[in-house]
């Protein structure tokens, strides 16, 4: 099975950064002016990239390669508590020379029923555990 792992450090306030094992990163904001994406709008962007991935390579893969592409998502949030979303809209547009409606629509159904992780896990029931830690005593001293 693998395993991914990402590691959130505190900057300032709802400021923080994200860092995967690669070293990349992202900001993710809840303060203002925001400098990043909030946690729920990299949800939907992880979603989109996912989706657009799989897309991208299907449609090479048909010989049909797409010359403009976008995906839209626009996600619904309840009002209460914790405000997950109840309803996910996406919406692909694509075009390119040799593209028919029928592999693109084909490539998008494959993407979001078969391929896009994102998608299935949001469709999924999943096990979580969370951990608590106390800081390691030498950093807090740092």
């Amino acid at each position: 099975m693998a395993t991914k792992k990402v590691v959130l450090h505190r900057l300032v306030g709802h400021r923080f950064v994200g860092i995967n094992e690669q070293g990349d990163k992202v900001m993710i904001d809840g303060d203002q002016p925001a400098t990043g994406m909030r946690p729920m709008e990299l949800l939907l962007a992880a979603l989109a990239g996912c989706t657009a991935y799989d897309v991208v390579d299907i449609m090479e893969k048909k010989r049909q390669p797409l010359a403009r592409y976008r995906v839209e998502v626009v996600g619904e949030r309840a009002e209460e508590h914790p405000k997950r979303y109840t309803h996910i809209v996406v919406t692909h547009y694509g075009a390119g020379p040799n593209v028919t409606l029928e592999a693109l629509q084909r490539a998008v159904e494959l993407s979001h029923t078969k391929y896009c992780s994102v998608s299935a896990t949001l469709n999924a029931q999943i096990e979580t555990r969370v951990v608590l830690e106390p800081w390691p005593e030498e950093v807090q001293k740092a």
